[in-house]
């Protein structure tokens, strides 16, 4: 499950993990904005939020090689 709002200067994605055979985790906070995005998660062990920043190119980066097999790749921009 996910949730999508709209604040004044990001978009913000909250990613719900619901289970299955596996034990549940923290849930995942994306924040969008113009420049770059931030994924969040707090550490159950220490109640402390762990932030990763990524700029949009290594977000562009990380969508691509979702869909790409093994191997090392750098993507063009298209002018």
């Amino acid at each position: 499950m996910f949730t999508i709002e709209h604040e004044f200067d990001a978009t913000v994605i909250t990613l719900v993990d619901e289970g299955g055979d596996l034990p549940l985790v923290e849930d995942i906070v994306i924040h969008a904005f113009e420049d770059c995005v931030t994924v969040e998660q707090t550490d159950p062990q220490t109640d402390e939020v762990l932030r990763i920043t990524l700029s949009l190119t290594q977000l562009r980066d990380l969508a691509a090689a979702l869909n790409l097999p093994e191997g090392s790749y750098r993507l063009e921009r298209k002018a």
